[in-house]
């Protein structure tokens, strides 16, 4: 089952959103800086495997400078994590909307 939750991470000031599959490994990932609501990441797992199949390193370099960096591993115990709540799908898709706009990318 397809999770969508958020969480804090006060170290960075971010607000991370993630899109997690039923074994618990991250799909797609938001992160936002709480002082200015500016997104900083927007990565998603397709997107991600699809360069490692098909592109070279220096296409994924690109890719993370764009998008940032996709959590790795499942995101277990996200529930203890600052702040964290369960999303609705759609606050989630509203997210990524916005976040691959300003990021300069579609929202695929």
């Amino acid at each position: 089952m397809t999770t969508w939750f958020r969480t804090y991470y006060d170290d960075e000031d971010l607000w991370l959103y993630f899109e997690a599959d039923e074994e618990g490994w991250a799909v797609r990932q938001v992160e936002v800086r709480k002082k200015d609501s500016r997104p900083v990441t927007a990565a998603s797992l397709a997107e991600v495997l699809h360069l490692r199949d098909h592109a070279d390193l220096a296409a994924m370099s690109r890719y993370e400078l764009q998008y940032g960096v996709l959590a790795e591993g499942p995101m277990d115990g996200w529930q203890d994590q600052p702040e964290a709540a369960e999303i609705s799908a759609a606050e989630f898709e509203q997210l990524w909307i916005e976040a691959r706009r300003a990021l300069g990318g579609e929202s695929a």
